[in-house]
């Protein structure tokens, strides 16, 4: 179901936003993994919170979650989930397990360089200031992952920008799906500056 609040051309503009941001990704991505590495976003799109939870996956599922928090001249908590098994293919090639302190330091340095890449492109087009905070990474059911960063959320009628990213490296195959959860107001400014505002 769209967004009722948000034209269809709106929502294109934020999609297009987020698909520029996807090209440097994958430059910065392959550079820490010292490889070659295809990303594509075979989705984008704008969903309600409470969708964009139920599109991440079964709550059961055991993933690694990135939660990366933004602030400046738009608020908004940016969240990578990472599958099990594609944090471990991920690791493997920088030589680090998972599982490990410094396993989760990559994992969380992955996930800064994704969201840095969208967000960067998000202040580049509209001219917003904004800062990131160090990245936390965690790994639990994908329900307890989104539970902790909708605690920050009261809303569950917000929108979160949906990217499922497909990630190929040296004949790897990985998803990534990542979410950009700006606050109300910050969608309306972001918006405004790309010329689509009410």
């Amino acid at each position: 179901m769209p967004n009722a609040r948000y034209t269809d051309l709106q929502l294109d503009a934020l999609r297009e936003l987020a698909n520029i941001g996807s090209g440097t990704a994958g430059t910065a991505l392959s550079s820490l993994l010292g490889s070659t590495i295809e990303l594509s976003v075979p989705s984008a799109s704008a969903l309600e919170l409470a969708e964009a939870v139920e599109a991440a996956g079964a709550p059961e599922d055991v993933v690694w979650g990135v939660v990366v928090p933004v602030s400046g001249q738009v608020d908004a908590t940016a969240l990578l989930v990472i599958g099990d098994d594609d944090a471990r293919t991920l690791c493997a090639m920088l030589g680090v397990e998972a599982d490990t302190d410094t396993g989760r330091s990559a994992l969380g340095e992955i996930g800064n360089i994704m969201v840095s890449s969208y967000v960067g492109a998000l202040a580049t087009m509209t001219g917003f200031e904004l800062d990131l905070r160090p990245p936390e990474s965690t790994r639990d059911m994908l329900g307890a992952v989104v539970a902790s960063v909708l605690a920050a959320h009261s809303d569950a009628h917000e929108l979160a920008l949906v990217l499922d990213s497909e990630l190929e490296v040296a004949g790897e195959a990985c998803t990534l799906s990542f979410m950009l959860l700006p606050t109300p107001a910050g969608v309306a400014e972001l918006l405004h500056r790309i010329g689509l505002g009410d």
